[in-house]
């Protein structure tokens, strides 16, 4: 795996490493155990990559020569600054974007599923998405979600929800703890993507003044609404082939 120069107890001074096949993939200059000056190899025994000082741009392999990542250096540390993210068992691109230290921390990224099909894109923040961002669905890549995220959840702010079937609106409102939680908010058909809810919430449940439609969008109940029932005054509509031909007062 290694030949070359140790100080207590790790890889200082020249150096060679190679691969589970004994092909040599890095010879240079090692410093505290990190690769430092020198020159990186793929499969076909040709130059990958180049660190000068601990930094620089390179690419990484597994023991099979598989790619894992390529991006940049900083102070003889992988990942800092762009780079890219591969799946081992198939060679599939998972994450595209910044990192600090070796996380996807800081900035905007992309990660990506199985079979190569986006899942994610937006802002990351302590290797956790934050900020605004963007999820879809593993299978179809339908957009499922658009909206803010804090410490990894859909958390704070506004956000809109799709049906991830078929990607039409189900959801227009704002989001607290991943909930459709406090303010105000729309609820849609996902068949037809007709309004058929707007007011506001509390603890995910329908609270305070509010409206109801029909499939149709016609109007069918304004009123209020306490812990997701209807409670207090209100107006229901009848509806008869699709036109609002009367009003019950209550």
């Amino acid at each position: 795996m290694f030949e070359g120069e140790y100080l207590n107890g790790e890889r200082n001074g020249k150096g060679k490493e190679y691969n589970y096949y004994y092909e040599l993939i890095f010879e240079g200059e090692y410093l505290n155990g990190k690769r430092w000056n020198g020159k990186g190899y793929n499969i076909n025994c040709c130059i990958d990559f180049q660190i000068n000082n601990g930094n620089g741009k390179g690419k990484e392999y597994n023991f099979y020569n598989e790619l894992i990542f390529e991006g940049e250096y900083l102070n003889g540390d992988r990942w800092n600054g762009k780079g890219k993210e591969y799946s081992y068992k198939n060679d599939e691109l998972i994450f595209e974007g910044e990192y600090v230290n070796g996380i996807r921390w800081n900035g905007k990224g992309k990660e990506f599923n199985y079979n190569g099909k986006l899942k994610f894109e937006g802002e990351y923040s302590n290797g956790k998405r934050n900020g605004k961002g963007k999820e879809y669905n593993y299978k179809n890549g339908e957009l499922i979600f658009d909206g803010e995220y804090l410490k990894g959840k859909r958390f704070n702010g506004k956000g809109k929800e799709y049906n991830y079937k078929n990607g039409e609106l189900i959801f227009v409102g704002e989001y607290l703890n991943g909930e459709r939680w406090n303010g105000k908010g729309k609820e849609y058909n996902f068949k037809i993507n007709e309004l058929i809810f707007e007011g506001k919430y509390i603890n995910g449940k329908r609270n305070g003044k509010v409206k109801e439609y029909n499939y149709y969008g016609k109007l069918l109940y304004e009123g209020y609404y306490i812990n997701g029932k209807k409670n207090g005054k209100g107006k229901e509509y009848i509806v008869f082939l699709g036109v609002t031909q009367a009003k019950c007062f209550f």
